[in-house]
């Protein structure tokens, strides 16, 4: 039975480390999530029962473990030496001259591979599993990161395949992905956390906390490139090492190239600066290597160098120029962004004649004046920014400060900003036609009006063909109007108008969500429909009033306070009332049985859908979390329940089936 079942375990994680290698390696998944998930489940449910069968590569031990008091400091077996850089063709020809001229060659070949903007990492396997990992540090100590390291999917417990090395260190930088960078931010917002001000700093400050559990939430990836010390046979090329490190099922950059002579380097480096804005993670120059060993170990070091490689930086991120004019821009949520309009100057490969001022305590931090002289960086290849003022060449003649308007330039409605918040934002809402698609979006979704048929792309054009200008407008469209729109013809155009018609009949906590008021969600609407049951009660309250109300905090009571203070939110809501939007008063629920209790929802409920659960607890005064932590007080568990059902089980959360769930709403 011992050996069935150590078999057993061994098959489990070599299918779940060959289907990671798939999902993560190659892009190329062949199973469906939820068999992954029952497959790593019954691992783990296997590995529970027996805890002395665990080993250390098994794919359950990528978290866990208290966290650390602070870092070890660990040695590299080869020290993780710096590039030299060359930030002009003429400094990369001389670097190509001096390799040539050392090797006494006409041309060399050299391996191009994108110079990511991330954390160094060096990975020491042994017999194939990983046993420790160590940032670069000073070149020759490092930080130990061991814990961190193992959150991360994208790097192998254990190397796959035969004839691997006895010992290898592998090299490579741990990055997080734009689009991580986004979610990762718009994690923080939403928790009241200070946003990352870039991902290489993001990717620093994950890998380096103290906490792997926290470590394992942040969205870190990593591309391997190249190898340190090593014990084992490996192949006398470069580029033939990277191949090697692949098929062990490391994670190696796909667009990496063999180029032989100089041009060859110069037309790549050439496209790669076009390429740059398009690749998913930042990179700040491409590094070239002497692809032959023997030619690297013929050329050697310098200081902490060495002579086989450099860094081709791509062109410098500022520029210095003269503000011209400040404007305000009023963006699709109602932000108020100041902008300066500069003198046009050549930075990172474009021309730019804007750049975002950020917000009023930005101004009045960086004291950005017309007619100032200003350092301009492209932040993030995308949206310029002024970085400071130049002011020892400030004019001599009085400039003046800039003032935030307090009204909206688009809509004239008053601007507010919020208590503890930096931003500024028009106050109009469901009238401000800078936040005009955006605001009708919103009404129309499934969860707030459910208008169906009422897509973004229908919202657009019935906005740019200036049929709509507000939500209210939508009530008083005719099928000829609808039936004009692109790929719109006289049946869906029913349907479409049908459908509005359906939408009058809905809820205040619906309609108050609907209404797109900022920091109002589903809960909160819930909140406030029961605690005012009336709309007009609502409208009639103070910002002192709704503080009061548990769950509503002083920044949402000013912006409910601020949105009904506004005639333009009052005068549209008045026109969807007489089109017939209507609602019964709700019932003011004092009793609220599951008030403040956090419940996570996963898998698939037989006998009644998600939303229509969420729904019913948040009616009972319950919070309904989209992931499992700590604070969780239940996690309902339905068919297939992924993830959080075995997170619930690693954290002790109590799990319940829907009968169970049933029982409690009933």
């Amino acid at each position: 039975m011992n050996l069935k079942l150590k078999s057993r375990l061994h098959n489990l994680r070599e299918t779940i480390r060959h289907h990671d290698n798939l999902y993560y390696m190659q892009d190329a998944p062949d199973i469906p999530d939820a068999e992954y998930d029952r497959l790593l489940r019954e691992l783990q449910e296997l590995e529970r029962a027996h805890p002395d069968l665990i080993t250390p590569d098994s794919p359950t031990q990528r978290v866990g473990g208290k966290p650390l008091e602070n870092f070890s400091q660990v040695q590299h077996r080869l020290p993780m030496l710096s590039l030299d850089n060359a930030f002009s063709d003429e400094e990369f020809l001389d670097f190509d001259r001096r390799v040539r001229e050392r090797l006494e060659v006409e041309s060399v070949d050299y391996v191009a591979e994108p110079k990511l903007d991330g954390l160094a990492i060096s990975l020491l396997y042994e017999a194939g599993v990983l046993v420790r990992a160590a940032t670069r540090g000073d070149g020759s100590t490092g930080e130990d990161v061991t814990v961190n390291i193992r959150t991360i999917p994208s790097i192998p417990l254990s190397l796959l395949g035969c004839n691997l090395p006895n010992i290898i260190e592998i090299r490579g930088e741990v990055y997080i992905s734009h689009e991580g960078f986004l979610r990762l931010n718009r994690q923080a917002l939403e928790q009241d956390q200070k946003p990352f001000a870039n991902p290489r700093n993001a990717a620093a400050g994950s890998l380096r906390q103290l906490d792997p559990r926290i470590t394992a939430t942040r969205p870190l990836e990593m591309y391997c490139y190249g190898v340190g010390y090593v014990e084992g046979d490996m192949a006398d090329r470069h580029s033939e090492r990277l191949d090697q490190l692949r098929a062990w099922g490391m994670r190696v950059y796909p667009g990496i190239k063999r180029l032989n002579g100089q041009q060859a380097c110069l037309d790549h480096y050439q496209w790669m600066t076009g390429q740059r804005e398009q690749l998913p993670f930042d990179i700040d120059g491409v590094v070239y290597k002497v692809d032959r060993l023997d030619q690297q170990q013929e050329m050697g070091f310098v200081a902490r160098a060495p002579r086989w490689a450099i860094a081709r930086k791509f062109p410098a991120q500022e520029a210095i120029t003269t503000v011209l004019a400040i404007d305000v821009q009023v963006g699709r949520t109602g932000a108020i962004t100041p902008v300066a309009r500069l003198e046009p100057v050549f930075v990172g490969g474009v021309t730019v004649t804007n750049a975002t001022l950020h917000n009023e305590d930005e101004i009045r931090r960086k004291d950005v004046r017309v007619g100032d002289t200003v350092i301009v960086r492209r932040a993030g290849d995308v949206i310029p920014e002024v970085v400071s003022v130049v002011l020892g060449q400030r004019p001599l003649d009085d400039t003046q400060a800039f003032v935030m308007p307090t009204h909206c330039p688009v809509c004239g409605s008053e601007v507010l900003r919020a208590e503890g918040e930096a931003v500024m934002r028009c106050s109009g809402g469901l009238f401000c036609g800078a936040q005009r698609k955006e605001a009708i979006k919103h009404f129309a979704a499934r969860r707030a009006m459910d208008v169906d048929g009422l897509g973004d792309k229908i919202v657009e054009q019935l906005v740019d063909k200036g049929l709509i200008k507000t939500v209210a407008d939508l009530y008083q469209l005719r099928i000829e109007d609808v039936a004009e729109l692109d790929r719109m013809a006289e049946k869906s155009a029913q349907n479409l108008l049908d459908a509005l018609e359906k939408s009058k009949q809905t809820s205040l906590p619906r309609f108050l969500f609907a209404l797109g008021i900022r920091e109002v969600g589903e809960t909160s609407a819930r909140i406030l429909a029961q605690h005012y049951g009336r709309l007009e009660a609502l409208m009639e309250s103070t910002e002192e009033k709704l503080q009061v109300i548990d769950g509503i905090g002083p920044v949402m009571a000013q912006h409910i306070a601020g949105f009904f203070h506004q005639p333009h939110n009052l005068e549209v809501i008045q026109q969807l009332q007489e089109a017939g939007v209507q609602w019964p008063d709700e019932e003011v629920m004092i009793e609220q049985p599951l008030k403040g209790k956090i419940f996570v929802l996963t898998g698939t409920l037989e006998h009644i859908k998600r939303n229509e659960a969420k729904d019913q607890l948040l009616a009972k005064g319950a919070k309904v979390s989209a992931s499992v932590s700590k604070k969780t007080d239940y996690v309902v568990a339905g068919t297939d329940p992924g993830s959080k059902y075995t997170k619930a089980q690693e954290l002790g959360v109590s799990i319940l089936t829907e009968d169970e769930l049933m029982g409690m709403l009933d």
